[in-house]
């Protein structure tokens, strides 16, 4: 393995107790605070977040001294851990500890697709790999799954021998998955997606069965080899949240049926909810029925659907992008154990030139009063610049938590 210099040890050790001064902040309580109650069901001081995934480079990347690759691989670790509290002062959690994951991948079909990419925008075209599904169908079979077990442990040994005695190192989990449009439509395109709901329904329905199978295989085969932790508190779940809540556990756990998991189905948006009872909900089903808790939802609507996701009593936490009817998830949500986890525009942050704050104001005003009543979350995703403008990133949180403040009632 790669040899550590003295420097890059020092930046990392140094790095390591910064995070825990930050840990040890009454900041840091009071954010705790906040996200506890969200997660025992108290509608008392909503959470605000600028997430930095699609501009880390400028805000991650830009901000790394180690020069060795795998220092530099736990820096982006800690560095990121710091971009809310240093730089936008959100409400994003920090633990005392250097969290890691298991290296575990799921692929539910048997193929690589092939996208072309725009390296100046970032968006990508898909070349499909699949044109018809009946007779591509063999393709498709060989779906896989498993775990890196020799290169978690590695790195977590690596990490605990650089900043253990600092951080201790944690193995966390993130939310399960059971993507199935996602990795389907970069196969074949959504043209070719839309037109076999159509054409070709039955080997549709095959191979959404097949894919919910291999997902199903994996769940086993994290039970079985005692992959499972606890999805709690600090811990990762999809779309850049935490698993605070009160009715998993918190130390062992030997089943899925005691994790959170996640689903979603972007694709599938422009359909009609008859057409997302047949072709989607049914797979969703009988994953969401091996989940503890279930978050829901990326960028696509979910207010049409809404008689369908609510049928899942494990569900607590609703994404809600602005392409909803904000106002009429907010009516379904209100009063329930679901979190209305908003994702507002990301224009009114990007656009060039001085931040529109009077638009921002409106646009939270609308959001917080549908969120009004709800357990509420406010995560701005999908920034894919702030311009070089960090102060830009600092400004748009204390307009979101003004706004809270102001407009929304518990």
């Amino acid at each position: 393995m790669e040899q550590i210099s003295n420097r890059d040890r020092e930046i990392l050790r140094s790095l390591a107790k910064t995070k825990l001064e930050y840990v040890n902040s009454p900041r840091n309580e009071e954010i705790l605070k906040q996200w506890n109650a969200l997660g025992e069901g108290r509608r008392e001081s909503p959470t605000v977040r600028l997430l930095f995934s699609n501009f880390s480079r400028d805000v991650v990347e830009a901000r790394l001294q180690c020069e060795g690759d795998l220092a530099r691989s736990v820096e982006r670790a800690l560095v990121s851990s710091l971009v809310g509290r240093e730089l936008f002062d959100d409400d994003t959690p920090l633990s005392p500890t250097f969290d890691l994951r298991w290296r575990y991948r799921v692929s539910p079909f048997g193929m690589t697709p092939k996208r072309v990419r725009d390296p100046k925008s970032g968006g990508y075209h898909i070349d499909p790999v699949i044109e018809d599904l009946e007779e591509d169908f063999e393709k498709l079979q060989g779906g896989s799954f498993g775990v890196d077990r020799e290169e978690t442990i590695a790195f977590r040994d690596l990490a605990e021998d650089l900043i253990g005695d600092i951080l201790p190192v944690r193995m966390v989990m993130g939310s399960l998955g059971g993507a199935i449009t996602n990795p389907l439509v970069h196969l074949m395109g959504m043209e070719n997606y839309y037109l076999a709901m159509y054409d070709t329904p039955e080997a549709l329905h095959r191979v959404m069965d097949m894919a919910t199978s291999v997902h199903e295989r994996c769940y086993d085969f994290l039970e079985r080899e005692g992959l499972l932790l606890p999805t709690c508190g600090i811990s990762p779940l999809s779309q850049e949240s935490f698993a605070f809540n009160h009715e998993l556990p918190t130390d062992s756990v030997t089943s899925t049926t005691q994790c959170w998991g996640f689903l979603e189905s972007q694709e599938t948006t422009a359909v009609s909810p008859e057409t997302f009872e047949e072709f989607v909900f049914p797979y969703q089903d009988r994953l969401a029925k091996r989940f503890g808790l279930l978050s829901y939802g990326c960028c696509e609507r979910v207010d049409a659907i809404l008689p369908y996701l609510l049928r899942w009593k494990n569900l607590r936490k609703l994404s809600v992008s602005p392409f909803n009817k904000e106002e009429q998830v907010g009516e379904a949500l209100r009063g329930t154990n679901v979190i209305y986890y908003s994702k507002p525009r990301a224009d009114l942050v990007t656009t060039p030139g001085p931040m529109d704050e009077d638009a921002l104001r409106r646009d939270f005003k609308r959001i917080c009063e549908a969120a009004s009543g709800c357990l509420f979350e406010i995560a701005q995703r999908e920034v894919m610049t702030l311009r070089g403008d960090v102060a830009r990133g600092r400004r748009y949180v204390e307009i979101a938590k003004e706004c809270v403040a102001q407009y929304w009632k518990p």
